[in-house]
């Protein structure tokens, strides 16, 4: 049987709220018992990712503005991690911050991601933008 794990969370435009969905993506790494890789490892890879991935979108995509939103959601599906972060704002250029010695302040969360991520993309949806991670869970069993 497939395992298959759905979490679509809304938060308010604000970093107080990181913690908490980096917290979500810890536990969701450490449930997954058909997963032979080291979870610890895993959960702190999903908890840095997601909190580099929403301070982006409130400080820069939304421009801390209190009235927008971040939407997150988690997808486990075969052996697939599937994390998008959705934003309201006017987006950038991700293929711009491609090197990380050519980092000053901004663009050490993207190269973070794609470090910790085997597939990142952003691109225009709905309004705003999305920014979708994936990591190949490939240490789980048929």
């Amino acid at each position: 049987m497939k395992e298959k794990i759905e979490v679509d969370i809304k938060v308010p435009n604000q970093t107080r709220y990181l913690s908490l969905i980096g917290r979500i993506g810890e536990d969701i790494a450490r449930t997954l018992r058909r997963y032979h890789g080291d979870r610890e490892e895993l959960a702190y890879h999903i908890n840095l990712v997601l909190t580099e991935a929403m301070t982006n979108a409130i400080q820069h995509a939304n421009e801390g503005d209190p009235e927008k939103e971040v939407h997150i959601t988690i997808t486990i599906l075969d052996r697939n991690l599937n994390i998008k972060v959705y934003d309201q704002g006017q987006g950038f250029d991700i293929s711009s911050l491609r090197h990380a010695d050519h980092l000053d302040e901004h663009g050490r969360g993207v190269y973070i991601i794609r470090t910790l991520m085997d597939q990142v993309s952003y691109r225009k949806y709905n309004g705003g933008h999305v920014l979708e991670m994936v990591k190949s869970l490939n240490k789980m069993m048929k």
